[in-house]
């Protein structure tokens, strides 16, 4: 498969009463299709939320939207534009960051989560924590190729974003 050079099209999610912000690198294809984060059927991420919420898990972009919002968790990604294969975050090139600041600055962000090793790389190396002024939690991908993380291991680790999210 050869690298194209893609720019992000998918919004982010957030209001003012958004107190985490969790961030991907870059929407797979299916996202890309699908409009929203996290869109492809087999990623683990919206089944992790819904357990840790207790609630169904949101099917439509405006049920996902709907629960971010309600649980005060922003949702984009880091990366605004890069070369990439696929989906592959190994075969990333040439990243350009997405302007976070807009979102710490308009919302109560308390805590930062980078959702995959590559996502929270960029974080660092792109100069985004500075920008933002806090530091991200690495959480394991969620993608169905994170085969090491199970369910249970995921709904674990991504307990630490409702240390920080608004009780409904």
């Amino acid at each position: 498969m050869e690298a194209e050079h893609l720019t992000h099209t998918i919004d982010p999610t957030y209001d003012s009463n958004s107190t985490v912000l969790l961030l991907g690198s870059f929407p797979s294809p299916k996202s890309r299709q699908y409009g929203f984060n996290y869109g492809h059927p087999q990623n683990r991420f919206w089944r992790v939320l819904a357990q840790l919420a207790c609630e169904d898990v949101p099917v439509t972009n405006d049920d996902k939207r709907e629960f971010c919002l309600r649980y005060g968790i922003a949702l984009w990604d880091v990366i605004a534009e890069c070369d990439i294969e696929g989906a592959s975050d190994a075969s990333i090139r040439n990243a350009k960051p997405n302007k976070l600041s807009f979102i710490t600055k308009s919302a109560p962000i308390e805590a930062v989560f980078c959702t995959g090793a590559k996502a929270y790389q960029l974080y660092v190396r792109l100069g985004c924590e500075q920008e933002c002024g806090l530091p991200a939690i690495k959480l394991p991908s969620t993608s169905p190729a994170n085969a090491a993380f199970g369910m249970e291991r995921l709904v674990e680790a991504y307990s630490k974003v409702f240390e920080h999210t608004r009780s409904v």
